[in-house]
């Protein structure tokens, strides 16, 4: 049985160069469901907003036919696609992420912004997902197969391989620059930050940083304690270029049609 797919936008990524920017003929043997037939090219279902079967919406769980014509899209934020015709589920929470072991450096800048943002170094591809799904985290991988696991409902692959363009790809998909709450959480251990008296902590501080600083605060659920200086600037300077690296993405997300 033949069937004919296309893929738009950033899914392209994923197939090899014989199949991207062009519809081509894909021989089953089985009547396969949508979902198991995208996952059969590669891409994990997290990568998924809008799938047409000869021009009509349709679900993961549709069963294909002999010749139909299968038109599958990322998340564009310039198609007003209807919630009710989109595969991908609307995230129902403020943005909260568990990060596979590959994104560490992503993980400090996610807690940074002030995202709930769990990191293991250690844990298998089966905890990842469940933690996902039992907390209803959006899990963020390099890892193909860990995102293509049935019980990933909230997920996003990440592209880059560098840090800074690792987090302009999530901030732009999730809007996370108009929902930030710089330095709230800890970098370590991701516990809340509370502020703090400097009498109670000074002993903890550098003595030729005491002299100026003012404020201080301390994590939750580990003691570290933090304050602000010349660190802080950089890491707002870092923040405002990735608004910027955000706002020039999303302008050409809205000229890409392919």
């Amino acid at each position: 049985m033949k069937i004919f797919l296309r893929f738009y936008g950033d899914l392209n990524f994923f197939l090899p160069a014989s199949h991207r920017q062009r519809t081509y003929p894909v021989e089953i043997v089985a009547r396969d469901s949508i979902k198991d037939l995208i996952e059969a090219q590669g891409i994990p279902h997290t990568e998924i907003d809008f799938i047409l079967v000869n021009g009509n919406a349709v679900g993961f769980d549709t069963i294909v036919a002999e010749n139909d014509r299968i038109s599958v899209y990322p998340y564009f934020e310039n198609l007003p696609i209807p919630i009710e015709q989109r595969v991908s589920e609307p995230y129902p929470y403020e943005p909260r992420f568990v990060l596979d072991v590959h994104l560490g450096r992503l993980a400090v800048y996610l807690r940074l912004l002030g995202f709930n943002t769990l990191y293991f170094g250690n844990l298998l591809d089966e905890d990842l997902a469940e933690i996902s799904a039992r907390e209803g985290r959006i899990l963020l991988s390099r890892d193909r197969g860990l995102l293509k696991r049935k019980i990933v409902r909230f997920g996003r692959y990440i592209h880059s391989t560098w840090p800074h363009e690792q987090l302009v790809e999530v901030a732009r998909r999730y809007h996370l620059l108009e929902q930030s709450h710089p330095f709230t959480r800890c970098t370590v251990c991701n516990g809340s930050l509370m502020e703090v008296d400097m009498h109670v902590v000074k002993n903890e501080i550098p003595a030729e940083t005491r002299a100026n600083i003012d404020r201080c605060w301390r994590c939750e659920e580990c003691g570290k304690v933090y304050w602000k200086g010349s660190h802080t600037v950089r890491i707002e300077r870092m923040f405002a270029e990735v608004l910027t690296l955000v706002s020039v993405s999303s302008a050409k997300s809205e000229e890409m049609t392919d």
